[in-house]
């Protein structure tokens, strides 16, 4: 058996549900999504009816969804009705970024993908994109701290291309950019010469490249294949719809007042981000929900449609014989 037949029996190895497989196999657009959400970011029962309605969304663009999570040690890419509802309702499903992955196959351990596990899978396996609401990125005192997101580095490295709305606002959004920069991740915004706030449609931060159809994505993923090089993946930062972001006034006033909390209580670390994304939920009396699911919706949307062109390229296209050399 050679040692590619060997790897792929591995019973580590990625399992692909039957309508992704077939999906790949005939080149049909296919869209990756995160599990987190479901089982961390939205309370029960809501959270398996947005599960099932983002999956939605992607079928009626003509696209095949591709939740991915870990069950029982085996990463699953695509779940089926019954997978999705564990996700949504187990209690012990675990929150897993990328170097986390091995140690959970290894012990037959379940849990929810995050931006860097759910890119890092959908790679592994030929998928090419990738819809979530808001990418990790560099917090802020980080020149005391030295804490960014398994994000960056993970995206620096992995050929996939990542539909967002930004990174959260809590973070350090110059800082993440510069970082993204210094990467070599390229950022592209979509129908914007501004970067995403996550739940605002602006951070007040330029973005050095516009695209404004799903061609014009599909354009700059066909010319990064040609070119080659390190494989770093194309962040498409899609803002939320200006009818749906949350207040800026209230937001800012409510992160004023959550990052001075935090500082009093000398909360820091991992605990930082969950605080914050607290008191923003219950300061603004759960509009920052709204707008983080608004912003989800139109990603899922938009990555559908980036798939449909990226999947129309010809056959004979030498940048998606390449594309798809690399995902094998």
């Amino acid at each position: 058996m050679s040692s590619n037949a060997s790897h792929r029996a591995h019973p580590c190895a990625p399992a692909l549900s039957p309508e992704v497989r077939a999906a790949l196999a005939t080149h049909h657009p296919v869209v990756a999504l995160e599990s987190t959400i479901i089982a961390h970011g939205l309370p029960r029962p809501r959270n398996l009816r947005v599960a099932e309605e983002l999956e939605g969304l992607v079928r009626s663009a003509g696209a095949v969804p591709a939740t991915i999570a870990v069950l029982d040690g085996r990463a699953h890419i695509g779940l089926d009705k019954a997978q999705l509802e564990r996700v949504a309702t187990d209690p012990g499903m675990r929150k897993l970024g990328h170097r986390d992955l091995a140690p959970a196959m290894a012990t037959g351990a379940s849990g929810a993908t995050t931006v860097s596990a759910t890119a890092f899978l959908a790679a592994r396996v030929g998928l090419r994109v990738f819809a979530t609401g808001g990418l990790g990125g560099v917090h802020r005192e980080w020149a005391r701290t030295q804490d960014e997101s398994a994000d960056l580095r993970l995206l620096a490295r992995t050929g996939i291309t990542v539909v967002c709305a930004g990174v959260k606002s809590i973070l350090d959004v110059p800082a993440t950019l510069q970082r993204l920069e210094t990467l070599g991740v390229t950022v592209l915004g979509y129908g914007t010469g501004l970067f995403p706030g996550f739940y605002l449609t602006s951070s007040g931060e330029p973005v050095d490249w516009t695209v404004r159809t799903p061609e014009e994505v599909a354009d700059v993923m066909r010319a990064q294949d040609v070119l080659g090089g390190p494989g770093g993946a194309l962040v498409v930062a899609n803002p939320v719809p200006v009818a749906d972001q949350l207040d800026p006034a209230l937001h800012d006033r409510v992160l004023a007042e959550a990052l001075a909390e935090c500082r009093e209580r000398g909360i820091a670390g991992q605990a930082v981000t969950p605080f914050l994304l607290d008191r923003l939920m219950r300061g603004t009396g759960g509009a920052s929900l709204e707008a983080n699911l608004a912003a989800v919706r139109a990603n899922v949307s938009l990555a559908a449609r980036i798939s449909g062109a990226w999947a129309a390229r010809s056959p004979e296209d030498p940048a998606s014989q390449s594309g798809r050399a690399a995902g094998q």
